[in-house]
């Protein structure tokens, strides 16, 4: 047998800054030690669980003094629930680190010469934000440390809540969430209680066994609301009770769903939703425009802010009406919809074929008519060929899912020659290594950082590239 590598105990280290994935880190003998959930100030003893070349992972151990910027959480499942990590830090220092976290993706995966950021837009609200929320049936509830060192027994009990961060079957039953308004809390306690009340079943997702598997909350500004109730396996009977208390219990229910999903996984995305009772969709407005939501579309789930995100796109395209525009991972169309009244034509792209048809009834819906939207795999779809069917764009703007874009595609963009790029990313670490691949050509001018998640560490940011003069 190997011997067993020794992990040391760092004492009395003080955290100093906030770095990669939002972890706290400090500097002990010139390495870098990255420890969750903790703020600069903070003094503890890190027992180190992992080593590598350049750094070190670690956890508490022992607190010895709490930052004077520490505030206390507001959900009483802090530091359990994955979902809002920095809820114990001032709303203003998350802004500052989160247009931190920009820069330094920029300057040092980017490399590249960088004019004046903007200060971060933060969000108005900084709790009740989302118009999603997705919860997962477990029928082993995950205990709290607190729990499983007490001398109560505990029987085996569902949870209906978050997964645990990197246990795939590991679900925290939540009692509150502060982020979507009501009446999503009081809907997912109501499911919870009816459905231990009448013995259905909770999944088991190492067994992949069970009847409830998920429950999807939607809502609007309005106040209407999508429930999408997930079953793993169909039982009429147990199904329409369920559904039919819902509708009963709750009339702002104004779309109520439901999928078989047998599957190994919980994506819907090759699901079919069937609509049970009331409207197919939500509708959100926004700017005077009116988007329709299905159970399956993409759209910003903090709506208020990315209101203040499309502002901005539309702003730093500079459109003058004569423009040829692409609008590049489009989703249900929002940014194209969003812009088209400012451009001369707006062709969408978008891979999932149930958003591109979201993306058309909301052209239609609004009288909009000088757009054009195509589905299918990106690389695949703008090429060449496409370019020279449906015109040279003038103006590309790309919004592409966290790992950025293809590098194909960026080829493609670069061959097309715009004279500008917006560059909408939701990871800043992609977007700079993207940037870098274009700088040949293209200058950055505008960085916008915008914050539309409160107390997580995740940033939006939007950059204006503008090509080269040869």
């Amino acid at each position: 047998m190997g011997r067993k590598k020794y992990l040391p105990l760092l004492e009395k280290v003080r955290i100093t800054d906030i770095g990669a994935e939002g972890n706290a880190l400090a500097r002990v003998d010139n390495l870098v030690v990255f420890v969750p959930m903790l703020i600069p100030g903070d003094v503890v003893d890190i027992r180190v669980i992992k080593r590598r070349k350049k750094y070190l992972e670690g956890r508490v151990v022992k607190f010895h003094e709490y930052s004077a910027d520490r505030i206390e959480p507001r959900c009483s499942h802090f530091g359990v629930c994955g979902g809002c990590k920095w809820q114990h830090l001032p709303y203003h220092l998350q802004l500052q680190y989160k247009e931190k976290q920009v820069r330094d993706n920029l300057t040092r995966i980017g490399k590249i010469e960088l004019p004046e950021i903007n200060s971060i837009i933060g969000s108005a609200e900084e709790f009740l934000y989302r118009n999603k929320l997705e919860y997962t049936f477990s029928d082993k509830r995950w205990l709290t440390k607190e729990e499983v060192g007490s001398d109560n027994k505990y029987e085996r009990e569902g949870a209906l809540g978050f997964h645990i961060p990197g246990l795939f079957d590991k679900v925290l039953d939540i009692k509150e969430c502060h982020l979507q308004p009501e009446p999503s809390n009081t809907i997912k306690n109501a499911v919870r209680e009816y459905a231990g009340r009448n013995n259905l079943q909770f999944f088991d997702l190492r067994e992949q066994k069970g009847f409830l598997r998920n429950l999807v909350i939607r809502n609007s500004l309005e106040g209407n609301v999508m429930v999408i109730a997930v079953f793993f396996h169909d039982d009429i009977e147990k199904r329409e009770g369920l559904l039919d208390f819902l509708a009963s219990e709750f009339p702002r229910i104004t779309s109520l769903m439901y999928v078989i999903n047998s599957k190994k996984n919980d994506s819907l995305n090759d699901q079919n939703p069937i609509l049970y009772k009331g409207d197919n969709h939500l509708v959100e407005e926004m700017n005077g425009l009116k988007f329709r939501i299905g159970p399956k579309s993409f759209y910003q789930t903090n709506t208020k802010q990315a209101l203040e995100l499309y502002r901005i796109a539309k702003d730093f395209a500079g459109l003058t009406g004569k423009e040829i525009v692409y609008d590049l991972y489009t989703g249900t169309g929002t940014i194209a919809n969003f812009i088209a009244g400012y451009a001369d034509k707006v062709i969408g792209i978008e891979y999932v074929d149930e958003a591109v048809k979201d993306a058309k009834i909301n052209s239609e819906i609004n009288n909009i008519r000088n757009t054009l939207f195509i589905a299918g795999d990106m690389k695949d779809v703008l090429s060449e060929e496409f370019i020279k069917d449906n015109g040279k764009p003038d103006v590309i703007i790309t919004d592409p899912p966290r790992a950025g874009m293809h590098e194909d595609v960026i080829k493609t963009i670069m061959k097309a020659a715009p004279d500008k790029i917006v560059y909408v990313s939701c990871n800043p670490s992609t977007q700079a290594r993207d940037i870098l691949l274009l700088s040949e050509d293209y200058k950055v001018t505008n960085v916008q950082p915008v914050d539309m998640f409160p107390h997580t560490h995740h940033v939006e940011n939007i950059v204006l590239l503008k090509r080269k003069q040869s």
